[in-house]
């Protein structure tokens, strides 16, 4: 007899693939292409926002940087410029004295404490030029931004004229060490308005 005579064999066998024929009819299979890019569509596109996104942060971080040398740069040289700042502030009461010392002493300008006097005046003067220190312009009006109005006086002519300095005022390159103490004009009062 024959292996495949068995008639029961041949039954479970055929029903077998009857089972495997209706079962790929009943599911559809998808294109091979098709399943490919819905699957991909999704991820690609998360992929490239997720990668434009950090793109941005990058350059906005290179930019923040930048700005950040940047700015030390500028504070490193202010600091520089201006490191001797509050050392000269305290100097200045020094050179006021020395100044009023020198204008007592002028009684006898041949005198050698008067020669000796002026020597250091020139030598604090260049020392001040060196540094960067300039004296603030006190003549013409009144400045509120480089003046000290210590008093007014009536005077003729234009109100708000400085009539005189009390004390000198300096800078420091473009920044303000102490602003000029003066004296302002302001209007003669009219005697009917008493």
């Amino acid at each position: 007899m024959h292996p495949d005579a068995d008639p029961d064999k041949n039954a479970e066998t055929a029903d077998n693939s009857v089972e495997e024929t209706a079962t790929q009819e009943t599911q559809p299979t998808p294109e091979p292409a098709a399943a490919e890019a819905s699957a991909d569509a999704d991820p690609w596109e998360q992929l490239e926002a997720e990668a434009a996104k950090w793109k941005e942060v990058s350059l906005r971080t290179a930019a923040e940087m930048d700005n950040l040398r940047k700015r030390t740069a500028r504070d490193r040289e202010d600091a520089i410029r201006f490191a001797n700042q509050r050392l000269l502030e305290e100097l200045l009461p020094v050179i006021d004295n020395f100044e009023m010392g020198m204008q007592a002493a002028s009684q006898d300008q041949k005198s050698m404490i008067y020669i000796g006097m002026d020597m250091v005046r020139r030598q604090l003067n260049e020392f001040l030029s060196n540094q960067g220190v300039e004296e603030i312009n006190a003549t013409g009006t009144f400045d509120p931004n480089l003046h000290d109005a210590v008093s007014s006086e009536e005077a003729e002519g234009e109100e708000g004229q400085i009539l005189r300095v009390t004390r000198r005022g300096f800078r420091l390159r473009d920044r303000l060490l102490r602003p000029a103490s003066v004296i302002v004009s302001k209007h003669p009062a009219e005697e009917g308005a008493q």
